[in-house]
Formats: structure tokens, sequence, C-alpha cells
């Protein structure tokens, strides 16, 4: 958390604030915090693929559902009403992931689109659709999720480019000095 703290504020460059040496040491580790949180995206998208496996073998790899957790839950909305509410959910997650991207913000959103994906698909196999409509959530997934973990790349990239910049200057600074 520490190191979050760093990337968006960082502390004022005073002469006391501590030796060359730690503040390389700083950002060399702030550059390889953002090294990981740039692989978060890949980490999403690849549960997101194995998510969607297990959905298109739902035949065989998912269980029916028994009659009796049927009628506790009622009956499935409409597959034209799950339709409506991916479609509306794909716009907006597209939307605020662009603002995102715009307003240069560095946060990773994929696990709550994970969570949302998986409501379609679950939505779908309830409702016995699952195999007409796989495709419709798929391709909103892989978009959504590519688009999270291209704004997060992004991001990080940029990032890390301006911890080298700040790194080089100070080392060329302290070798002028010494």
């Amino acid at each position: 958390m520490r190191i979050r703290q760093k990337l968006r504020r960082p502390p004022p460059e005073t002469p006391e604030s501590g030796t060359s040496n730690d503040k390389q040491a700083d950002a060399q580790a702030r550059i390889q915090h953002l090294q990981v949180l740039s692989r978060r995206g890949l980490w999403g998208l690849a549960v997101f693929l194995l998510m969607s496996l297990a959905a298109f073998g739902h035949e065989t790899l998912l269980p029916q559902i028994s009659p009796g957790v049927r009628s506790a839950l009622g009956s499935a909305p409409p597959t034209n009403f799950i339709s409506i509410a991916l479609v509306v959910y794909s716009f907006s997650a597209l939307v605020l992931i662009l603002s995102r991207m715009s307003s240069g913000e560095g946060k990773y959103k994929g696990w709550s689109h994970l969570g949302y994906l998986f409501g379609f698909y679950a939505f779908y196999y309830y409702g016995e659709a699952l195999g007409t409509n796989f495709w419709a959530v798929f391709a909103a997934g892989i978009t959504i999720m590519s688009l999270e973990y291209y704004q997060m790349w992004s991001f990080c990239s940029e990032s890390i480019a301006k911890e080298k910049e700040a790194l080089a200057k100070a080392e060329r600074l302290e070798k002028f000095n010494s």
C-alpha cells in the first residue's frame, strides 16, 4: 500500500529526504510494482477464458439443475431480458473503461467484470439458453477484459517510462556532482 501512495503523490525533492541510493532503490521498487500491476489484467483475462471454457462445455462439465432448485428459484427470466441487460452492461462497462483510459487512472476493475460476466453465463444456463447465447457473452467479455487489460498495461507502461526517465536523470545528476 505504501508504494501505491508514492505513485499517486511523490514526495517533494529535498536534500534531506534521503540519499540518492535510497531514491534509486525506491524508484526500482516502484518500477517492479508497476510491472506486477501490468500483469494483473492478464490474470483476469486468463480467468475469464477458463470460466468461458467451463460455460462452453456446460452440457458435459456442469450438472443439471434439479427440479427442486428450479421450483425454489422460480422461473428463469426471459432470454430477451438477459440479452438486453448484457448489451446495457457491455456498453456501460466500455464507457467506464474508456473514461478511465482518458483520465489516466490506474485502477484495475476487471475482477468485478468477471463477476458480472459469470452472472450472465449463469442466467443463460438457468434459462437453458447458454448454448445459443454463449458467443454473445464471450464476445462482450473478451472485449471488456481485453480493454481492461490494455488500460492497465498502458497506464503502467507510461508510469514505468516516467520512473525510468527520473531514474536516469538522477543518475546523470549524481555523475555530474561527483
